[in-house]
């Protein structure tokens, strides 16, 4: 090689120099973006961990909860049910007295003032002192007391009150008269079948409230000699089993009504906590959305400014423009440096445009363009290399098609990936089929046919896939990176077409990238004269 001055010799030094510390950022750079990333990953499992952590957790509470409990329900089911009675009775309260008022009224018919009075008196006591407790029970503003003693305080007072209730039996059915016996039993029976259904959600309030008004009926009707009438002494059991029975059903509505209630509040939580998750993961996703762009940003700046220094200097030495090289094996290294470059330049080139196209950031510079004239120009660039391959490439191209709406840039490299992967993966002596021209849909479509090794039914998926290869194509072809066939169909997808491979094993594969009939431009009827107006004005 010929002699250099001391400034040639210092800057490829500083050169070498710069890209090291590039090289040395870079690095760096990319351990600090692989640390975030494991504690990203990292981050989501210990979530997904906490979360299950908490289902378990749940489940174990939920049935410990069941365990420990007096009425074998979970304690919130125990509370909303004392919670679901005293707003039934609070409800009814007025209803309840106006019909002991309008009973008080129907038996003076048959009992002196002073005892209906007087019991009428009594049982309104009784009334407002359930009341009471109810009030006390749903009062915000209540000392916080143990939820049995208030069952047990509903329970007294329920007994109280339906003790007072059937303190009216013995005078009733002591009157000699048949109208009063049958009001007595119609009037229990109603009284006992509405205290059920006020107080179904506590099953030991509907018997202390239903058993007295029972048992007077039945006892004192036993008593009677008359043999009809001793009948209601076992009518009456029997609507008591039916109200109990009626009242267990009720309560088991009311419990899967909590249940139901509970589950929909528990899928609320889950759904605000997968809105929670959802809404951190976006976050994390535009982050790392943007970290990719800086990355991209930075390989686009770091990797291709040293590159392109490699490429210019083995340009310089290939080319010997300092003069001949003392070896000559010099001067094929530097050829191999120099390809090896522009090869490291297309992947990274390839690499760039790809993240672009999943990322959405692929802009398309549209304008009115000839399909066929880009194949063609892009045979002609290929042609020398399928031909140093022995490979012959045949064209059947429809001429005098209308312009199609596209990117040029795009369709040329749609184009250049289909033919390079077609020469590529296609033995020698082989040949390459490509047509373009119109579908029958007014659309325009690029087919390219080869007659390499062809790709197995299975592992089209895989070649469809960023970095994907298929077997037999690694063997029996030079290596890639895999990210021809991605583009591609990124591409087509941006211009709304289709793209399709067919392949069979060891016969070859053809593609076609097929554009929709909306982008191609139609040629606008021609100006002519203007018509005669049909009616002429008279001069």
């Amino acid at each position: 090689m010929g002699p250099m001055t001391d400034a040639a010799k210092q800057e490829p030094a500083a050169t070498a120099s710069g890209d090291a510390l590039l090289a040395a950022d870079d690095a760096a750079w990319t351990m600090n973006e692989i640390r975030r990333r494991l504690a990203v990953e990292q981050s989501d499992e210990t979530i997904k961990a906490r979360e299950k952590r908490r289902h378990v957790s749940q489940k174990v509470r939920e049935a410990r909860e069941k365990l420990t409990s007096e009425t074998g329900t979970r304690p919130a089911f125990d509370t909303e049910l004392a919670r679901l009675y005293a707003q039934n009775r609070y409800t009814a309260a007025y209803a309840i007295m106006a019909l002991e008022i309008a009973v008080a009224v129907t038996m003076s018919l048959w009992l002196s003032l002073f005892t209906v009075s007087s019991w009428l008196a009594a049982v309104l006591v009784f009334h407002g002192l359930i009341l009471w407790h109810v009030h006390r029970f749903l009062s915000p503003t209540a000392k916080p007391q143990p939820l049995r003693s208030w069952r047990q305080r509903f329970a007294l007072a329920e007994f109280a009150h339906a003790t007072t209730f059937a303190m009216v039996v013995p005078p009733l059915i002591l009157v000699d008269n048949d109208s009063a016996r049958i009001f007595l039993v119609f009037a229990m029976l109603l009284i006992v079948a509405i205290r059920t259904l006020l107080s179904a959600s506590l099953p030991a309030v509907v018997y202390a409230g239903s058993l007295p008004i029972t048992v007077a009926i039945a006892g004192f009707f036993l008593l009677m000699p008359d043999p009809a009438l001793r009948m209601v002494a076992v009518i009456a059991p029997l609507s008591q089993i039916f109200f109990v029975l009626l009242g267990q059903r009720l309560f088991r509505t009311s419990l899967m009504t909590l249940q139901y209630r509970a589950e929909k509040d528990a899928l609320i939580a889950e759904l605000e906590q997968a809105k929670s998750n959802s809404d951190e993961a976006r976050r994390r996703a535009e982050e790392a959305n943007v970290a990719k762009s800086r990355f991209l940003a930075t390989m686009s700046h770091e990797l291709r400014t040293p590159l392109n220094a490699i490429l210019g200097f083995s340009e310089v030495l290939k080319s010997e423009v300092f003069g001949a090289h003392i070896n000559p094996t010099y001067k094929e290294y530097a050829g191999d440096i120099h390809a090896s470059g522009e090869h490291l330049l297309t992947l990274i080139n390839e690499l760039l445009d790809l993240s672009r196209i999943e990322a959405g950031r692929y802009e398309l510079n549209e304008e009115a363009i000839s399909l066929v004239s880009i194949v063609d120009d892009c045979r002609h660039l290929l042609k020398l290399r399928a031909k140093n391959r022995g490979i012959t490439i045949r064209d059947e191209f429809e001429h005098g098609m209308p312009l199609l709406w596209a990117d040029e840039r795009a369709i040329r490299q749609i184009t250049l990936n289909l033919l390079s992967n077609a020469i590529k993966f296609t033995p020698q002596g082989g040949e390459i089929f490509m047509r373009a021209g119109a579908t029958p849909n007014g659309g325009q479509f690029l087919s390219i046919r080869d007659t390499g090794p062809g790709i197995p039914e299975d592992e089209i998926p895989v070649v469809l896939s960023s970095f994907g290869q298929g077997t037999l194509a690694i063997k029996t072809a030079e290596q890639g990176a895999g990210l021809g066939l991605p583009i591609v169909q990124g591409l087509t997808d941006l211009h709304g077409g289709t793209f399709e491979l067919k392949s069979k094993l060891r016969e070859g594969t053809e593609v076609t990238v097929t554009f929709p009939a909306y982008r191609v431009v139609t040629a606008l009827a021609p100006m002519g004269d203007e018509p005669e107006p049909l009616i002429r004005r008279s001069a």
